[in-house]
This record gives C-alpha cells, structure tokens and sequence, in this order.
C-alpha cells in the first residue's frame, strides 16, 4: 500500500520558515514532519549539487520507519537534517513540535541532544571507558545529578540485557554486546526518537537478527524507531519503509508486518 505524504502549513511557503514568520505547527501525534526540503552543495561556479530535492515526509509518534535508498540516493542526507546534523538549504522541518529547520546550530545541538538517541554502526564508544560509564555520557551533557544519571544508566543497561557486564570496556565486549551498549546509550537520555544507521552493519547475521529484535521490543514499548539502511533483510522489521531515489521519496509503502 503506498502511502501519500502529509503536507502542513500549504497556505505559506517553505522559504518563509527562514524569514523568521510563523508556520502552523503540525499536530502532536506527527513526530517527524518535512516540508518541500531540499539540500544543495554548492560545486563552485554557477554548478550546484542537489541531495536532496523536496522532501515531504511525516513520521507518526511510535511508527517503525525504514529509510532505505541505494548509495548517492540521498538517504544518508536525509538522516542527517533528520538528526539535526545539519541544515537544510530550504523547506520546513518540525521535529516533536520544534521547527527545526529555522534553528541556529547552537539550538540544533541542544534540541539534538534532547530529542534524538543515535545508534551507529560503528558503535561509537569511549574505548577506555565501561559500559555504564559509556551510557552516562549523555546525562553527563544534559546536567544531570550524579546520582540519577548512575540509576538511569544502569536501568537502562538492564533493560537492553547488559546488567551483567555494566564495568566491562568495548575491547571486552562482542560486536553485539557493544551495540546493545549503543543502544542503551542513545535511550538514556529518553528522546523522541532513536535514529539508527546500518545498526547490523559491522555485526554478523545472528548477532544482526538479535540486535533487531531488540528495536522491535523498544518499538513495541512505545518508542519511535527510524532505521537507515540499504539491506532489505533489515528494512523488513519496521512497519513502513520509504525508499528515497536521486533525492526525492520515490515510493512509501507498508511492509508485511504493519499488514499482519
């Protein structure tokens, strides 16, 4: 079933989120909402890059999303103004009601840190660090007290299946064990949304399905899950995959499981 793009806020253009005029905010239930949003890179001389090129998207609260797209198809830069990594050139980007695309970088990295947990694929944690010291790091940014952040990180280890091995450092982990440390991390700081990018992609298929049935367990506990990948094995887990060609949402459909 395909599915058609909600537009918000058609009585005004795009442009005018950037001069500072008010837009209708979509409604609560509809986390993520992208507006005709483009991203260009300027190549020198009058030659101009188009990454992306006008992106509607709306993510519901508590979808299971998969983003997928060959490489140069323009996903992986959709997931970064998606992560308020960056900027898009023009259109409108609500995130859990904040317009995000009129944001000054200094903004962006607080709402970043407020509302958006990353698991990557290289699992990015402090080598000399343990497990529940990785897991506090964000708390640690945010200002939380010492003794609520150690509680948090710990219950958030133990929910992820890591309450055994909370002082072990990545070099004493396996591949799965660090991602579900990665995991636990981006949780901590309990965001709107956990945006994963190739979760599976330095596991093997075992430690791979494991690590995705523990997103599906996060997703039915009321999280809402955005998974960029490339792998159809993995994009079948979520419950709606929108698949991105040369820039643009070329088709958004449901899976089999949001059928079943």
């Amino acid at each position: 079933m395909k599915i058609k793009p909600t537009v918000y806020n058609q009585s005004m253009e795009p442009e005018t989120a950037d001069m500072g005029q008010e837009l209708q905010a979509p409604p609560p239930e509809c986390i993520i909402c992208t507006q005709d949003l483009w991203k260009s890179y300027d190549m020198g001389g009058e030659q101009q890059v188009d990454a992306l090129s006008g992106v509607d998207l709306a993510i519901q609260r508590n979808e299971y999303v998969a983003i997928m797209g060959p490489s140069g198809s323009g996903k992986s830069t959709l997931m970064n103004l998606i992560g308020c990594l960056d900027s898009p050139t023009r259109g409108v980007y609500w995130l859990n009601g904040h317009l995000v695309s009129a944001l000054a970088d200094d903004e962006l990295a607080r709402i970043r840190n407020q509302e958006i947990g990353f698991v990557f694929q290289t699992f990015n944690l402090l080598a000399r660090a343990s497990a529940l010291h990785n897991v506090e790091l964000p708390l640690i940014y945010a200002g939380v007290a010492p003794a609520e952040r150690l509680e948090r990180a710990r219950q958030t280890l133990i929910s992820v299946g890591m309450g055994e091995r909370m002082s072990h450092k990545p070099n004493e982990l396996s591949g799965g064990q660090r991602q579900r440390v990665a995991i636990a991390r981006a949780l901590v700081n309990r965001p709107s949304i956990l945006l994963a990018d190739e979760p599976t992609g330095n596991l093997d298929s075992k430690t791979g399905n494991e690590i995705m049935a523990l997103l599906d367990n996060l997703h039915a506990q009321g999280n809402t899950i955005v998974v960029v990948t490339h792998e159809h094995d993995v994009a079948e887990y979520a419950h709606r995959v929108v698949h991105i060609r040369d820039g643009k949402v070329a088709w958004d459909e449901k899976t089999a499981r949001a059928k079943s």
